[in-house]
């Protein structure tokens, strides 16, 4: 293949930013993205990422396109350096070729329309067309699925959309069905709620290497065929899946989109079973395995809901494969499954965040990624496949702060609660208890699950009154690092409830802020405090705001409240010693704010020494500067008010 692609688009467009680069230099990228997401976690520190498996083709290989559309008509991609612009892509490089002439002929057809204002105008030009959604059909037929995603207010009754898919078909025989989906207009998904059929075929046959699954409009596909294959030859090597041999392996697929991989390992000899949320697709998958003579049957299900319905005693499975959106497995999702104990999951991931997140919440539910291997499956892209191997492992004990004979300072990881709980795999204490001399040991503190931080348990019942008196003292002090929806003002004090909540805002990212806390009570009277003054904690299912936790889960990876007990003063019993406990800020919080306001953002409060830090001894003091600027990923500017330790929120 060519060391470097040539597009006429490339100064502009998103779409590809590493074009530019030879592809051996992209293959390090990638592989490069999953070792620093695998950094993160203490956890995953002795996993290694194997050099990324190239594709065999990088150009005219897309399966499937989300192109969006401006009031212009112009049909393409983001333009770069972040911001809506739209940049027409026409004779885009990466597209299958019939794709590239599906989106022709619908530019043509916008573009007549933003003139005319016709049915097809855009959203903003008099219409309601948002994007299409083009996808082919098996590799060899050169057919395809063609979905305009329309904003449901503007959509009308479709009559007018009929007429116009029905005309595209005409000009287009290549064009096998035409569908609206219907947009609300507040969700960060291109695709909306609800999809209907406007004309030609709802669904069509596509063969992904030996696997022929059933396509419907808006169900998931690689995209990069040949790499798909790749996946399920990878996937049925280490599930033990074979074509002839004992007993069929049992796999549950989760995620399982139209069925690809559960049909592809079906035909090796499995016994499977899919759950898939998308219900269209999940109707497809048992018609495709009935054509074939396969052993598949599809649950249509959420996949937390489906996971919490099956019976674990004895282990219905011998192998699970989840293979998630961008937004990873659900904190639900991922208890559930730990359940089942099945001996070992494939997870593939688009995601390498999202994907290192979930791995280290999956270490302390009894897994242990046993290997991990990129895969290009999107080509002159910075994009990343990984198919992650999970096998059975001891639980692990807890992280020590610090400990002595009568106490030990723990860190306690998110989606963790500190009691046993029926939802909950394991809990903090039942860890605490798996040290050595701690079988007995009590939490003298409470942190909501969705939170994490220092922790305080006493060794033994015996030394609980000393030190809940220390930690009850007024000259304790228990500093929380949060994030919170919009700008707060620099300091203040929120008093409700007989507790008071005090905070000094350290940075502001992408419209919202990171302040330092100190709160009288409970972890849960700074979410309600802050939202009580209109900013609440980002990604608090109760008290917060959802349409930004959506949006924040979505586009960063925050799957739990932004809040992080970084660190615990307290005096000693008898000897009165000051005694200072740090936890570092966990990778998962790391992610979101490198991923939402740029490495800036993090270099600063490390400056600041904000983030936490893994000994027990006082921080040093830090300079004391009045304000300053730093420049984000995109290349704005993030303001910061930088606070330094002398600048304590009691003041």
């Amino acid at each position: 293949m060519a060391d470097r692609v040539a597009c006429e688009h490339s100064e502009r467009c998103g779409g590809c930013p590493a074009i530019e680069l030879p592809y051996e230099e992209q293959l390090a990228l990638k592989r490069g993205r999953v070792v620093q997401a695998l950094a993160r976690y203490p956890a995953l520190e002795l996993v290694y990422a194997d050099p990324t498996i190239a594709a065999d083709s990088v150009t005219d290989y897309r399966t499937r396109a989300k192109l969006m559309v401006d009031q212009r008509g112009a049909i393409g991609l983001f333009a770069k350096g972040g911001g809506h612009e739209v940049v027409d892509v026409p004779k885009c490089r990466v597209l299958a070729p019939v794709l590239a002439r599906v989106a022709e002929v619908v530019r043509a057809r916008v573009k007549r329309d933003v003139a005319s204002g016709g049915p097809l105008a855009p959203d903003g030009a008099g219409g309601g067309l948002r994007a299409i959604d083009v996808r082919e059909l098996d590799g060899t037929t050169s057919r395809a699925l063609v979905t305009l995603i329309v904003h449901r207010g503007k959509a009308g009754d479709l009559t007018s959309l009929r007429s116009v898919a029905a005309e595209l078909i005409a000009e287009m025989p290549e064009i096998a069905g035409v569908a609206a989906s219907l947009h609300d207009g507040d969700s960060p998904q291109v695709l909306g709620a609800e999809t209907i059929r406007l004309a030609g075929d709802g669904a069509a046959e596509d063969r992904i290497g030996e696997c022929v699954q059933i396509a419907t409009f808006g169900s998931f596909v690689q995209a990069h065929r040949g790499q798909a294959a790749r996946i399920h030859e990878i996937i049925g090597k280490h599930l033990g899946v074979a074509r002839s041999g004992s007993a069929p392996v049992r796999v549950l697929d989760l995620y399982a989109g139209s069925g690809a991989i559960a049909l592809a390992l079906a035909s090796r000899g499995a016994e499977v079973t899919c759950v898939e949320a998308f219900g269209p697709a999940a109707a497809r998958i048992e018609e495709a395995a009935r054509k074939t003579n396969l052993e598949v049957h599809s649950v249509h299900s959420d996949v937390a809901s489906a996971l919490r319905a099956m019976p674990v005693d004895p282990a219905p499975f011998d192998a699970v494969v989840v293979n998630p959106p961008r937004r990873g497995v659900g904190p639900a999702a991922r208890e559930a499954l730990a359940r089942l104990a099945a001996p070992v999951v494939a997870y593939v991931s688009c995601d390498p965040d999202t994907l290192t997140r979930d791995l280290d919440h999956f270490a302390r539910l009894g897994y242990r990624c046993a290997s991990a291997q990129p895969l290009d499956m999107i080509p002159l892209s910075d994009e990343v496949e990984t198919i992650a191997i999970l096998r059975r492992a001891p639980m692990p004990p807890a992280r020590v702060l610090y400990e002595d004979d009568t106490v030990l300072f723990v860190e306690k990881a998110p989606h963790e609660p500190i009691a046993t709980h029926e939802d909950y795999v394991d809990s903090l204490t039942a860890r605490v208890r798996r040290l050595p001399n701690a079988s007995e040991a009590v939490s003298l503190q409470k942190l909501d699950v969705g939170t994490s931080g220092v922790v305080v348990f006493a060794r033994t019942p015996a030394h609980v009154a000393a030190w809940d008196a220390a930690i009850s003292s007024s000259e304790s002090r228990r500093v929380l690092l949060t994030a919170t929806r919009g700008v707060l003002p620099s300091k203040g004090t929120v008093a409700r409830d007989a507790t008071r909540t005090k905070y000094r805002r350290l940075a502001v990212f992408a419209g919202h802020c990171v302040a330092r806390v100190m709160a009288d009570g409970r972890a849960r009277h700074v979410r309600r405090h802050l939202a009580a003054i209109g900013h609440p904690v980002l990604g608090d299912d109760r008290f917060g705001h959802a349409p930004s936790n959506r949006y924040f889960e979505e586009k960063f990876g925050l799957d739990r409240t932004f809040l992080h007990s970084v660190r615990f003063e307290v005096d000693v019993p008898v000897t009165k010693a000051r005694l200072v406990v740090e936890s570092q800020l966990p990778g998962d919080l790391v992610a979101v704010l490198e991923r939402a306001g740029g490495p800036g953002t993090l270099r600063f409060l490390d400056q600041k020494n904000a983030l936490g830090r893994t000994s027990s001894n006082p921080p040093p003091p830090s300079s004391l500067r009045e304000d300053s600027a730093m420049s984000g990923s995109d290349g704005r500017l993030v303001r910061a008010d930088i606070v330094s330790e002398e600048d304590d929120p009691r003041d």
